[in-house]
């Protein structure tokens, strides 16, 4: 599954080249994993809690056949805090693989992120 939304990446990458905003290549995955016929789900609330209580929440850019986390950034550049973002997604949500894609001035860049073991 991992390689398939990665070829989709490219896909859109390959199609619309760098330069756009972060929105407009989450419209252009969506389509492309419509047409691609894969389940998927766009901004999905994750809740944070603490024994018990909700104490936040999270935005997951796709949750990919209810496996997988994509969250897509727009720049040169990985952050520490892209890395950290998606390790606590995964926790979050107990699922074991996020993909981290940056759509930079050449081309896709993508990091495999595996959830942390405690």
């Amino acid at each position: 599954m991992s390689y398939k939304i990665i070829g989709i990446l490219f896909d859109v990458y390959n199609e619309l080249g760098h330069g756009y905003q972060e929105r407009i290549y989450q419209r252009a995955i969506a389509e492309a994993f419509r047409r691609a016929g894969l389940k998927y789900e766009e901004q999905v609330p994750c809740k944070l809690s603490y024994g018990g209580t909700n104490i936040g929440r999270y935005f997951l850019d796709f949750l990919v056949d209810n496996k997988i986390v994509l969250e897509i950034k727009q720049g040169d550049r990985y952050s520490r805090t892209n890395f950290v973002q998606v390790t606590g997604y995964l926790k979050a949500t107990g699922l074991p693989l996020g993909i981290l894609a940056n759509f930079t001035s050449n081309g896709v860049v993508f990091k495999r992120v595996l959830k942390p073991t405690e």
